[in-house]
């Protein structure tokens, strides 16, 4: 995978750069709004990484230059600056998916490729289910890459929300015990009680909001993932 990285943070470039590269991917790494179109048209990439605040150009600027000038790459926009103003400013400008900072490593990696693999499918063709990939009413969970999406759309959810939706999308329909979304969420970290589950789980309930899909709590039994109808 080709990747531009447009990140003025001296430290945080290099960091995710490096990182990227021991994960196979060929990066171009660049500070500077105007700097980044040259950059993108001469390095065609399969992904651009672009943080907002930039010099000379803005992130957003440098994004609608680009989509003005036919640079169809897709973006994940990498920023701070994480209210919902800004990300809808940003997905109406052309990008294709938002994570604001600090963000997970390995999550950043598997929206770079699950957005690359839909970016390279035939428009309107339909996508393809890996081994132990899962759908449930408007949500889909690669197997793959472990990304879920509402509606075909990513679902922005924190690491932990994650975890819970996907041992969730296992069984959907059925209970899932409060000790097993434990396990799956928390790991055997020995400084987190049990009763944190129903905090993720609170606010999965949130981000589910308006997907077609309700987040049920089974009182002794555990949590489900119900459609509704």
């Amino acid at each position: 995978m080709k990747v531009l990285l447009i990140e003025d943070d001296a430290a945080m470039q290099t960091t995710l750069q490096r990182t990227l590269e021991r994960r196979g991917m060929w990066v171009v790494a660049c500070g500077d709004g105007a700097r980044a179109l040259d950059r993108w048209r001469a390095s065609l990439p399969d992904v651009v990484l672009l943080d907002l605040s930039l010099p000379g150009l803005d992130g957003l600027q440098v994004l609608a230059q680009a989509r003005a000038e036919g640079l169809r790459a897709p973006v994940i926009i990498l920023t701070a600056r994480g209210t919902i103003g800004d990300r809808i400013i940003g997905l109406n400008t052309g990008a294709d998916d938002y994570l604001p900072k600090p963000f997970d490593l390995d999550e950043l990696e598997a929206r770079m490729r699950a957005i690359v693999r839909r970016s390279a499918s035939p428009s309107g063709s339909a996508p393809v289910l890996h081994e132990g990939s899962r759908e449930y009413a408007s949500l889909r969970l690669d197997g793959e890459s472990g990304a879920i999406y509402c509606h075909d759309a990513p679902l922005e959810l924190a690491p932990r929300e994650a975890a819970m939706l996907r041992t969730l999308l296992q069984r959907p329909g059925q209970a899932v015990a409060k000790e097993r979304l434990f396990e799956a969420v928390f790991g055997d970290d020995p400084d987190v009680q049990l009763e944190a589950v129903e905090v993720v789980a609170y606010r999965l309930r949130k981000r589910l909001a308006g997907s077609g899909v309700q987040l049920v709590t089974l009182r002794g039994l555990g949590y489900l993932l119900k459609a509704e109808t």
